[in-house]
């Protein structure tokens, strides 16, 4: 990943509801969710929740689908890999031994 598209995508989850709304389309990865859903889960207006989407897309974070009327949105599990790994990858100046307890962390998850 380039510097760059880290910091477009870091700047996408640097606000509260755009981080919960990631955070809830990973949850519910990989089937994702209509835009309706996540606006009521959050209890965020419709038109709000569609510029936070858009901001989330245009980041890469996540994908949109239309399904007849849906547009269903799902977290790009890749794109987090990539910004995860770019964020770590000279983590702890090739000791593997400090970057141990971030693995086991993650391990449960994956």
């Amino acid at each position: 990943m380039e510097q760059e598209s880290a910091i477009l995508a870091l700047a996408a989850l640097a606000q509260s509801t755009r981080l919960e709304t990631f955070r809830l389309l990973v949850k519910a990865s990989p089937d994702g969710l209509p835009a309706g859903e996540i606006a009521r889960s959050l209890a965020v207006p419709h038109n709000t929740m569609s510029t936070h989407l858009n901001i989330l897309a245009r980041a890469g974070l996540i994908s949109a689908e239309r399904r007849s009327r849906l547009i269903v949105y799902r977290a790009e599990i890749t794109r987090l890999s990539d910004l995860t790994l770019f964020l770590v990858k000279d983590c702890c100046g090739s000791n593997p031994d400090l970057c141990a307890p971030l693995i086991a962390e993650l391990e449960p998850c994956c």
